[in-house]
């Protein structure tokens, strides 16, 4: 049978610099392909190849036959009656992709307005469906919304809905889970199974967790400094690699490092609280001053907790439940409408006059690198930056520091002259992490700073900060998606759903004894190596 897709020695070069090199497949109508690899590898670059969406004076050899036709010969309108109704893709980063001056609701209609007979309320109506299909609550408000008004997963639910909508014959996804929680990932990946069996979808699925791509793929690529290492069947892959890297990849997958948990940390004096936050956006209306409401939407209720010197504690919970906006809190980027936060027993003061020394001992890594950074400084400005403003190291010393810090987070020397454009997302990554140590920070609050990375990375990351928090007693806050990281990773853990703090103790009593029903069903959506397998 005649392959839907035929990809024939396809190179990708960007000046001198090789992204992909002469990588070949096939892929059957209906049959669901994956790619993993190290950050970088050329896992995205080849998925953006196929549909020409690289910049203009990109080197692209070989061919991408799609029913026959070489897309890499197509005119540019020829093209664009494919890109989004024959061939759709999840682009890896909905904050880079998402237009900020357009609403939601907007930007997944456009494709319907475009290749479809679809007018007026039947577009909005539609609209409203994807986003119920993807699991966004509140369908209508999140289609109002702007892209800054919702979480990362959110985000990444919304174009998701947006690919989807033509209902394509061949779907590109770029990494389409790493945003969203277990639970919602494990519906996008249950929805993504579905739409192969009932409208022989056939998908490439891009992605760093090996778990995601057993439970949706028949075949898999391995990728590694752009060449293609080693192909096959999934499980035959998992089960007896060939390759030496495709050996250290599923080594360093959280289902192999599950048994290496950290133990609980002994009782102390807190070195950072939170009492009684509570945190609502949006002011009161008529109603709510008539009837006495505090009005407003209630991001964060009532949320306490407390992180002892050395101690690690996870923050787990779907997207929206708050997570964010509570580490936001913690230093000053949002202020709690109640409620306070202390650090080394006193009552810190992180939105204040001594904000600057605050900060200094509390670092927050943002969950988005690309927003964080400035887009015209190199990594090397980017990560010196902050040595010469607050003055953490002699001038003469500034270069040297950087480049060890780089070496830390395993950001190779020949990175430190490029923009944030012209990483991947992993390498950006690794720039805020390396900034944020600048400050030699005695707590660092981590908002799903793995979920950009390759498992070995990941793995290479979670052992970064285990070594930090050994040498220097670092204190951590690690909001995660992946509680398979956080189980490696933290001694306690609270799980927050709909802006509550449902559940909380220490990692063991709550992984293998969870009290709440959706605990259990978060622990239950964990993707496995073998699928579906626990």
């Amino acid at each position: 049978m005649t392959p839907l897709l035929k990809v024939c020695d396809l190179s990708v070069r960007f000046g001198q610099t090789v992204a992909v090199d002469g990588v070949t497949f096939d892929l059957a109508r209906g049959a669901a392909l994956g790619i993993v690899g190290e950050s970088g590898s050329g896992k995205s670059v080849t998925c953006r190849a196929l549909m020409r969406l690289l910049p203009p004076a990109t080197n692209i050899s070989g061919s991408v036959e799609f029913e026959g036709r070489d897309l890499l010969n197509l005119s540019e309108p020829e093209l664009n009656t494919i890109r989004g109704k024959r061939i759709a893709m999840i682009f890896q980063s909905p904050a880079s992709h998402l237009d900020p001056l357009m609403r939601i609701g907007e930007q997944v209609a456009e494709a319907l307005v475009e290749h479809t007979d679809l007018k007026g309320r039947a577009v909005w109506e539609e609209v409203l469906r994807l986003l119920d299909v993807v699991r966004i609550p509140d369908p209508d408000r999140c289609a109002r919304a702007y892209p800054h008004q919702l979480s990362g997963g959110m985000k990444q639910r919304a174009m998701i809905a947006g690919a989807l909508a033509c209902q394509p014959d061949l779907l590109l996804a770029d990494e389409p889970t790493t945003a969203l929680d277990a639970t919602v990932q494990k519906s996008v990946l249950d929805l993504l199974a579905q739409l192969r069996r009932e409208q022989n979808l056939s998908m490439i699925f891009v992605s760093h967790d090996l778990g995601a791509v057993a439970r949706v793929c028949d075949d898999l690529l391995v990728m590694r400094r752009a060449k293609l290492v080693e192909r096959g069947p999934v499980t035959r892959v998992i089960d007896a690699p060939q390759h030496e890297y495709t050996k250290q990849l599923i080594a360093s997958h959280p289902d192999r490092l599950a048994s290496r948990q950290v133990a609980a940390v002994s009782q102390g004096a807190p070195l950072l609280e939170a009492q009684g936050i509570q945190i609502r956006y949006g002011g009161k209306s008529l109603a709510d001053v008539l009837t006495g409401r505090e009005g407003g939407f209630v991001a964060v209720k009532h949320a306490d907790f407390v992180v002892r010197p050395g101690e690690t504690l996870g923050i787990v919970g779907e997207s929206g439940s708050g997570k964010t906006t509570l580490a936001r809190s913690l230093v000053g980027l949002v202020k709690p409408h109640k409620g306070e936060v202390l650090f080394d027993g006193a009552p810190a003061d992180p939105s204040g006059r001594g904000r600057v020394a605050y900060l200094r001992d509390v670092q927050l890594i943002y969950q988005h690198p690309y927003e964080a950074l400035s887009p015209r400084l190199t990594v090397q400005a980017a990560i010196a930056e902050p040595l010469r403003r607050h003055r953490l190291c002699p001038a003469a010393e500034v270069l040297r520091r950087v480049a060890e810090l780089m070496a830390q987070v395993d950001l190779a020397p020949d990175l430190a002259k490029r923009l944030p454009g012209q990483l991947s997302g992993g390498q950006c990554q690794r720039v805020a992490i390396a900034r944020a140590l600048a400050f030699n920070p005695r707590v660092l609050i981590a908002d799903e700073v793995t979920s950009a990375l390759d498992v070995t990375l990941q793995a290479q990351v979670m052992d970064l900060l285990l070594k930090l928090q050994k040498e220097r007693g670092l204190t951590m806050v690690f909001i995660s998606h992946d509680l398979a990281v956080i189980r490696r990773l933290c001694n306690s853990v609270i799980v927050m759903r709909a802006g509550e703090i449902v559940e909380a103790g220490p990692t063991a009593s709550v992984f293998d004894a969870p009290q709440q029903a959706y605990t259990r069903a978060l622990i239950d959506a964990i993707p496995h190596l073998h699928g579906d397998a626990a």
